[in-house]
């Protein structure tokens, strides 16, 4: 669990939140520095992605690059944006977190 392609992967999910937190900022897309800062964002968690994949199954890369993604925005979104959160929200996110949790046992006992 130690190999550089993990470190990849915090990084893509890292920066992939970033990037989508300036698509909310962007103003969709009429605010050039947000525009400029979510371009860089993604290029650089695709690559980080890429690199990833070097190391880790793709099932586990994309299921974790999404799920945990997406559960980030979710909590920053939250408390930055004023977004609700709802009990089947909160619900909702849990079980992403035991579909990435599946895929990656998965993958473990396979």
């Amino acid at each position: 669990m130690h190999s550089p392609s993990w470190f990849y992967l915090v990084a893509a999910i890292l920066f992939g939140v970033f990037g989508t937190l300036c698509l909310k900022l962007s103003g969709g897309l009429q605010k050039w520095k947000p525009t400029l800062s979510l371009s860089i964002f993604y290029l650089i968690s695709f690559v980080a992605l890429t690199l990833a994949l070097q190391g880790i199954d793709m099932s586990i890369v994309y299921a974790m690059w999404s799920g945990v993604g997406t559960i980030l925005i979710a909590i920053v979104s939250h408390f930055v944006f004023d977004e609700a959160m709802s009990l089947l929200k909160v619900i909702s996110l849990l079980l992403i977190v035991v579909g990435v949790l599946g895929i990656h046992l998965t993958n473990a006992f396979h």
